[in-house]
Formats: C-alpha cells, sequence, structure tokens
C-alpha cells in the first residue's frame, strides 16, 4: 500500500525501529530470503512496470525502462545475493605489538532504519538500487517516492507489500510537504537521489538530528573529445548516453567540449547517427517524452534563453514536434556562454551545448573551475592524456571513450564529490554505506597493560617508549 499520509511518517519509523530492535542482526539466509522474493516478483511483473512508467511519462521507451530500470536492477540484485556472504564476514585486523595479546575484528551491524527519497528519472532503479543494498546489510527502510510518477510508485508499494510488512518495508507517496517531513525523521541513514538544491535542504534536515546522509546529486557532467578521437566514434560513444530516457538521466553528458575545426564535423556526424537511430521522433515508440508539461516548459525556456543571448539552435531531426507529446529531439547548441541558463543549470534533458577548445589546459581549467560534477567523459585513445585527466581532474565517475555506462557496473562505487553528492554506493561500497564498521578488540584472560599505567618511569615503560618513539 502507498501510504500519503504524513502523520504516518513518525508512527512507521517508530514501528520499524521497534522491530528492528527485536532483530538487530538479520541472519544471511532471512536477508537472502527477502532478497530473492523481491526478484521474483520484479521479473514477474516487469510488464506492470513498463506500463506504469508509460503512463507516467506520457510516453516512454519500453526499452529505456527496461534497460535503464529492470535490467540494472537485476543484475545489482544478483550482484548482491552473490556476494553477501563474504561481504557479511568479520574482517580481521592488525593489532600492534604493543597491544598484545589481543584480537582485533571489524564486524558490519546493520544501522536500522534507513529511509530512502527517489526521484522521478528511474524510480525504479533509484529506489530498488538502494533498498536492495540496505536490506543486504540488514536494515529497514522507508522509501519516499516522487509524486511525478505516481503510478509506478503504487505499483512498486504493492510488490513490496506482497513480500514483507510495514515494520520491514514501507513506501510514501504525497506531494511536497511529505518529502520535507521526510527528511526531517530521526533516521539511521538518509539517502537522497536528486537535484544539488534540494540535497542541501535534506542534509540541513539530516543535520537537526545527527542523522548521516547520502546524497546523489547531479550537476554538469562535461565530455571532451580529443583531436586524436574520429568523430564519428566519439559521437557513437556519447549518443546513447545523451538520448536515452530523452536525457532526462542524471550522469547524461551535459555539455561537450570539440576542438574547434571539428565542430562542423561533429554536428554532421551527430545529425547522421540520430537520425538513423530516431527516423522520427513524433509517434516513435523508441522516443521517451519529458515527463510533464512543468518539466517540458523548463527546457523550452533554456532554449529561449540561449537563443535570445546568441546560442544557435540546432535540432538533430527535421520532425515538427507536437508540444502534445512532449518530445524534442537531440539538440545541439553552439555559441554558448557561461551567461546562458543553459550553461548554468543541469539540462536533464536532450540538449547538448557545443564548446571549442584549443588546450586541454584550458579545458581542465574551465572544469575546475565549476561545481564539481557527477561525471566527466574523455573521448581519446592517448594513453597519456587519459591519465592526464584522471590525475587532474574531479568528478564523481568517469568514462573514457564511452557515457553513463558506469553507473550500470555493479562492482564499481556510484557516488558524487562537492556539488554533486556525498558518499557512494553500488556493490560493496554500497553495502558498507549503509552498514556500521564496528570494531571490537577483545583480550583473554593475559593482559599486559598494566604496563601503561602508573606509577610511571617503570623500567620496562621506559623501554617501551624508546621502542614507539623512533
Amino acid at each position: 500500500m502507498l501510504i500519503t499520509d504524513l502523520n504516518m511518517l513518525a508512527a512507521t519509523l517508530e514501528k520499524q525501529r521497534t522491530a528492528f530492535n527485536c532483530a538487530p542482526y538479520p541472519s544471511l539466509d532471512d536477508r537472502r530470503k527477502l532478497l530473492l522474493a523481491l526478484k521474483k516478483q520484479l521479473i514477474a511483473r516487469q510488464d506492470e512496470f513498463v506500463s506504469t512508467l508509460n503512463d507516467d511519462f506520457g510516453h516512454r521507451a519500453k526499452d529505456d525502462t527496461l534497460i535503464g530500470d529492470i535490467v540494472t536492477t537485476l543484475g545489482h540484485l544478483n550482484y548482491t545475493l552473490k556476494n553477501l556472504k563474504r561481504w557479511m564476514k568479520p574482517e580481521k585486523r592488525h593489532i600492534a605489538l604493543h597491544f598484545q595479546p589481543a584480537s582485533g575484528v571489524v564486524h558490519y551491524q546493520p544501522k536500522g532504519v534507513v529511509g530512502i527519497m527517489v526521484p522521478w528519472n528511474y524510480p525504479l532503479f533509484l529506489s530498488l538500487g538502494p533498498l536492495i543494498t540496505a536490506l543486504a546489510a540488514g536494515n529497514r527502510a522507508m522509501l519516499k517516492m516522487s509524486e511525478f510518477t505516481p503510478k509506478t510508485a503504487g505499483l512498486l508499494a504493492e510488490v513490496l507489500a506482497d513480500i514483507s510488512s510495514t515494520d520491514e518495508i514501507a513506501v510514501f507517496g504525497g506531494e511536497a510537504d511529505v518529502a520535507t517531513a521526510f527528511s526531517a525523521l530521526k533516521f539511521d541513514h538518509l539517502f537522497f537521489t536528486g537535484s544539488t538544491t534540494v540535497g542541501r535542504y535534506v542534509m540541513k534536515a539530516a543535520a537537526n538530528n545527527l542523522v548521516p546522509v547520502t546524497l546523489e546529486l547531479g550537476g554538469k557532467s562535461p565530455a571532451v573529445i580529443a583531436a586524436d578521437c574520429d568523430i564519428k566514434i566519439a559521437t557513437e560513444r556519447f549518443m546513447h548516453g545523451k538520448v536515452v530516457n530523452s536525457g532526462q538521466t542524471c550522469v547524461a553528458p551535459d555539455y561537450l567540449f570539440c576542438p574547434s575545426n571539428l565542430i562542423d564535423e561533429l554536428i554532421s556526424e551527430s545529425k547522421t547517427l540520430f537520425n538513423r537511430l530516431y527516423p522520427t521522433v513524433n509517434d516513435n515508440p523508441d522516443y521517451t517524452s519529458i515527463v510533464n508539461e512543468s518539466q517540458y516548459q523548463r527546457v523550452q525556456s533554456l532554449l529561449a534563453d540561449a537563443k535570445a543571448k546568441g546560442a544557435q539552435i540546432i535540432p538533430l531531426s527535421d520532425d515538427s514536434c507536437e508540444p502534445a507529446q512532449r518530445k524534442i529531439p537531440l539538440t545541439l547548441v553552439t555559441g554558448v556562454t557561461d551567461e546562458m541558463a543553459i550553461m548554468q543549470q543541469e539540462i536533464f534533458a536532450p540538449l547538448l551545448p557545443i564548446m571549442s577548445y584549443q588546450s586541454h589546459d584550458e579545458v581542465i581549467a574551465y572544469v575546475q573551475s565549476k561545481p564539481r560534477p557527477l561525471a566527466l567523459y574523455l573521448y581519446s585513445f592517448d594513453k597519456v592524456l587519459q591519465q592526464h585527466y584522471i590525475n587532474t581532474s574531479h568528478a564523481g565517475g568517469m568514462c573514457i571513450n564511452d557515457a553513463a555506462f558506469h553507473v550500470a557496473c555493479d562492482d564499481l562505487p556510484f557516488g558524487g564529490i562537492g556539488g554533486s553528492g556525498l558518499g557512494n554506493y553500488h556493490g560493496h561500497e554500497g553495502f558498507k554505506t549503509f552498514s556500521h564498521t564496528k570494531s571490537v578488540l577483545t583480550r583473554g584472560k593475559l593482559s599486559l597493560s598494566w604496563i601503561l599505567f602508573p606509577p610511571y618511569g617503570k623500567t620496562i615503560q621506559n623501554w617501551l617508549y624508546k621502542y614507539l618513539l623512533r
């Protein structure tokens, strides 16, 4: 059942915390049983999720849902099931000679009740991804789904109710008032995916209760085509990352640097490839709509502002798109400046500003002058240049000669840095994010700690200091 009453928030949290305290360390079998039940439901009801996401978006390409939400979620689930036993094992750590005899072990203990705030662009992957990891770590969870995708939220709540009770997993819908109250709850960990602007409010609300947070934000992720990379190859590599889900992806390339003498070739190759992938945009079942009217108007205002300030707008399709369908072809924007809104805001749409450059130092200096991005993409086969970008640029993650697919690699941690996020998840890092790493020092009947006690000046203490102060 999807809960929309904000008065249920505190009561649900208390219910989950009480249940957690009665079973604070679920067994491996219990965790696996819950994850396998979720996997079974996800496979069985995938067509329903395709349908609800299509309804929520107005039109969403079936394959955007299969690839972006279902396949990636199942991959993450299977990887977690495969590695969970190893992750749960306590880790033996080194104990220095002067603390002997003793043993040191790190135990991965569930934190308790985790709050997960979910965006609208990939509502299945970005709810179940952190949920799977939180459950694997032994926690209980409350989810706040986006009001932009209510049908998908309702179906997800129904699916989760089939495998668990609300004292284990609870799903909330509702508007901004519910989200505000949700972020102010005293969770044991709060996980938020969304915009940098909202992320600031979430972190501020969590700070009042000293709740640890993971913030998966966005920002403007740059792409750089180096002179050594064939333009056709570079275009093929960044195109899918930009147009999947109609650009409504946090790690989509947000602007692109190209050598000034290759920009005309880049525009030509981009148009050829886009029209091969999408011969039409209107009524094309493979092309996703902008999620709602307010987002559509936001994107149109970005284009209008750029054009009014001197940019050139280059749609890659000749289709005359009907506003009622809220479909926008991939549109290149040249002649951009930092005064334009399109260069100040995360675009979250199939618009791609193109900037020329003369040297890579110029590119790196520009990227360094902006808030640190969630991703950076370099198209080059020059190993020295690749290492230069790895060493000198800061981004949450990076692809070389690809775009966005690093997010789907289960053993690569995913997260931002600075303005693009705080903390990470996926794989083993995700399990650690939702676990408390509890150190346990154990002594037996024999203890030599008396050596460190007063009265000071004992000969054995002096020997110990000589050993340690070297």
